[in-house]
């Protein structure tokens, strides 16, 4: 479906200090949110935008907006997990460790809350020929890269879902390419509903994104929505004014029958600016409660 748009024109500026994007949903809606929060990076080595201590206040700003009840984040170290987490609440938890053999470095943790959605089983793979072989690199990317996986109940509807949250390689064609049919792989075999959170570092129309689209069995949040919430902004704005219809790198992907209301790209600014280089994206999402039966 096409849906439409109820974003306003902003004429190429973000809205400052805005209402919530998407906020409380209706109980049988679940709020998703990914977000490649960047890495924090010592001040004397970045720009004043990009220190932590200015972004920090920021992204707890928009996290107590926002309040999604499942994030998946990119490019954090465990203190930044740390900090999502205290944000969001008590009742928040994650899962996924460092992306290094000895489990140290960035994360891309699944953050839920956990009143709400029941952790049932999760899992870290690497995003190589050894998937269980942690660190592993074989595709062509130099750091390692990881895929993380929950299968969740609802709570308040019973359902279950699976969630999987990746941050894809910045130089590697191949082995993003790679990795979006291993992360297709994983949704073809789960017998629940899936979303996809993920930093792709690919925008519509390439490779891992025809990949990933291919089949019938994930589709774009974007494209599926009832209704568009924001402007089509392009999702990596380094901390600029976002732009229209800018390659859009993060993603929210769902499986097919996946019932999608709402969806947007989040440039709200808090404090007087930005949280990341990276805006994040939003859907609201219901499943069916007849297909997703343990």
């Amino acid at each position: 479906m096409s849906g439409r748009s109820v974003g306003g024109d902003y004429r190429g500026t973000a809205p400052s200090e805005a209402m919530a994007l998407i906020g409380e949903v209706p109980v049988q809606a679940l709020h998703i949110m990914g977000w490649n929060v960047r890495r924090h990076v010592p001040g004397i080595l970045t720009r004043s935008a990009d220190r932590w201590q200015q972004r920090a206040p920021r992204i707890r700003a928009l996290l107590n907006q926002e309040a999604p009840l499942l994030i998946g984040i990119q490019e954090a170290l465990p203190h930044q997990v740390a900090f999502v987490q205290e944000s969001l609440g008590a009742t928040y938890k994650a899962v996924g460790h460092g992306r290094g053999p000895h489990g140290a470095g960035e994360r891309c943790p699944l953050i839920f809350d956990s009143k709400r959605l029941k952790l049932l089983e999760w899992e870290q793979r690497a995003l190589s020929d050894q998937p269980t072989h942690a660190g592993s690199r074989s595709w062509g990317n130099l750091i390692p890269r990881i895929v993380v996986t929950g299968i969740f109940l609802d709570r308040a509807t019973g359902n279950h879902f699976q969630a999987i949250n990746t941050h894809l390689d910045h130089l590697s064609g191949r082995s993003r390419l790679s990795s979006a049919r291993a992360i297709k792989q994983l949704a073809a075999a789960s017998s629940f509903p899936t979303v996809v959170t993920g930093d792709f570092n690919a925008a519509t129309g390439s490779p891992p994104l025809l990949e990933l689209l291919s089949d019938g069995i994930l589709v774009d949040t974007w494209d599926a929505a009832q209704t568009r919430v924001s402007e089509k902004w392009g999702t990596f704005s380094s901390y600029r004014e976002p732009r229209r219809n800018g390659p859009r790198l993060d993603w929210i992907l769902v499986s097919t029958g996946v019932r999608v209301d709402r969806a947007g790209i989040n440039a709200n600014r808090h404090h007087g600016g930005w949280g990341s280089d990276h805006l994040p994206v939003h859907a609201v999402v219901e499943f069916d409660q007849s297909g997703d039966q343990p």
